[in-house]
C-alpha cells in the first residue's frame, strides 16, 4: 500500500507560532487555501483510492479541493489529529515549543510512557494513529492520502518507518502541505519513498517561520 501523509495548509496560528492543537482549531489563511488548491493539482495525479482528514477544520479545508479533484468523500477520523499540546496549548514561546517537540521526538525514541505536560502519552498518540492506518490497510486501498499535522506525522513516521529516524525528522521540517510518501503495510512495516520539507507547486510561504512550530527543526534534543 502507498500512504501519502500530508500536512495541512497554513493557519493564522502558524503565522503566530502558536501551539494550536485543540478542536476545532483555526481556519486556513488565504495562502493556506492557495496551498490546498496547489496540493489538489499535484497530488491529484496520484491514483488515490481513499482520502482521510483529522477532526481539526484545517485538515478538512486542505482536503476539500483534493476531494473535488478525485471525486472522493473526505473520511474524518480523530485518530490522525495533531498531538495535543496539553498545558502548552496556544503558547508560542521558545521554551514551550522546544518542550512540545522534545516530548514528541522522545516518543519516537521509545519513551512512550512520557506525557506531554497536561496531555497525551506517546502510547496513546501512536495507538490512535495506528488504528486509522490499520483501518485503511484493511479496506484494501492501494493508495491512501491522510491530511494530518506536522508534529504527529514527524513523530509517528520516525517511530514506524524503517528508513526514517528521529534525527532525520528532528532536523527536517515538514512545511504546510508538505507530503511524506510511504510504501508498505502495518504488518510488514513502512519505508519512506519521499520526504518533502516544503510546500508544493509554488505554495511555499515567504519565511519558514510562517509554517508554525510543528514544522520547526529541533536544534538540540534533550
Amino acid at each position: 500500500m502507498r500512504l501519502l501523509l500530508i500536512r495541512h495548509g497554513q493557519t493564522p496560528s502558524n503565522l503566530g507560532g502558536l501551539l494550536d492543537t485543540g478542536a476545532p482549531g483555526a481556519d486556513l489563511t488565504g495562502l493556506g487555501r492557495a496551498q490546498a488548491a496547489a496540493l489538489s493539482r499535484s497530488v491529484g495525479t496520484e491514483p488515490i483510492d481513499v482520502l482521510y482528514a483529522s477532526t481539526l477544520v484545517r485538515t478538512q479545508q486542505t482536503a476539500e479541493p483534493l476531494a473535488l479533484t478525485l471525486g472522493l468523500t473526505v473520511e474524518v477520523r480523530a485518530g490522525i489529529r495533531e498531538i495535543g499540546a496539553g498545558a502548552l496549548e496556544m503558547l508560542g514561546d521558545a521554551a514551550s515549543v522546544q518542550t512540545y517537540l522534545d516530548t514528541a521526538f522522545r516518543w519516537s525514541d521509545g519513551d512512550l510512557d512520557l506525557r506531554m505536560p497536561g496531555g497525551e502519552s506517546g502510547t496513546e498518540v501512536f495507538e490512535r494513529y495506528d488504528q486509522v492506518v490499520a483501518e485503511i490497510a484493511a479496506s484494501g486501498a492501494g493508495t491512501a492520502a491522510l491530511v494530518s499535522h506536522g508534529a504527529v506525522i514527524r513523530s509517528w513516521t520516525a517511530a514506524r518507518v524503517s528508513n526514517v529516524d528521529v534525527d532525520h525528522v528532528a532536523s527536517n521540517p515538514l512545511s504546510n502541505t508538505g507530503v511524506v510518501v510511504l510504501e508498505g503495510s502495518p504488518g510488514t512495516g513502512w519505508q519512506a519513498l519521499t520526504w518533502e520539507g516544503r510546500a508544493l507547486d509554488g505554495g511555499a510561504s515567504s519565511t519558514p517561520e510562517a509554517d508554525g512550530p510543528a514544522a520547526e527543526p529541533v536544534r538540540s534534543r534533550r
